[in-house]
């Protein structure tokens, strides 16, 4: 029997995929957090077999908790599951030592397969961004961030400028993500700065076209 630690802040997702998990025969739901925080003390109580964990939580991120993971449990293996864009992120939570992505629209006809295929020491990403990896690879070219600007972003960062892209003012930014309003309009002017933006207003009317083009993980 594996044990699979979720880590979601919305209880019906945890308890819907809770549900899909606890149908198979072999893998038993340990525990389920919502945030970062308390994930790292379940692991220490349950010791997971693996752990599923969105990317949007309050406070620490979703790429953060898998940094610290990294550290602290570097023999768990780890899943991310999000609505985020897979083009961009699937690299980032690679790169962070996640072994997999898998998007939440999607999550409920393979989150079995990815959690399976990642136990058996795989890394489990769609056909899509696996072909997108082999392009970029068989093509020879290397790209140059300074013509993708959303890449230059730290993860924090492109985290608050999704936020920025939906609407979302500084105040409903930083409460979302547990951080001070100080601390998100320090991360927008970093952000701008990276942009090139002449002010902040020039870079939210960016952050909505972006998000409303659907172009995420492109340069917009």
């Amino acid at each position: 029997m594996k044990k699979i630690l979720v880590v979601d802040d919305h209880p019906i997702v945890r308890e819907g995929i809770a549900h899909v998990l606890e149908a198979e025969g072999d893998l038993k739901v340990c525990g389920k957090a919502g945030t970062a925080e308390e994930a790292l003390e379940l692991v220490k109580k349950t010791a997971p077999d693996l752990i599923l964990t969105d990317l949007t939580l309050p406070g620490r991120s979703g790429l953060e908790l898998i940094k610290d993971l990294k550290v602290l449990h570097p023999h768990i293996p780890i899943l991310a599951m999000s609505m985020h864009d897979e083009m961009i992120y699937a690299e980032r939570v690679l790169k962070s030592g996640g072994r997999g992505y898998i998007m939440k629209e999607s999550a409920s006809d393979s989150v079995v397969d990815a959690i399976r295929k990642v136990l058996e020491g795989g890394i489990f990403v769609s056909k899509a961004v696996t072909d997108h990896f082999l392009n970029t690879m068989s093509s020879g070219v290397k790209r140059n961030k300074a013509s993708f600007p959303i890449e230059r972003l730290t993860d924090r960062e492109l985290e608050i400028f999704e936020l920025m892209g939906l609407g979302k003012s500084s105040q409903c930014i930083a409460d979302q993500l547990h951080i001070s309003p100080r601390t998100v309009d320090a991360h927008r002017a970093h952000i701008r700065e990276k942009f090139g933006f002449a002010d902040s207003a020039e870079l939210t009317r960016y952050a909505v076209r972006w998000i409303e083009s659907g172009s995420i993980g492109q340069d917009a």
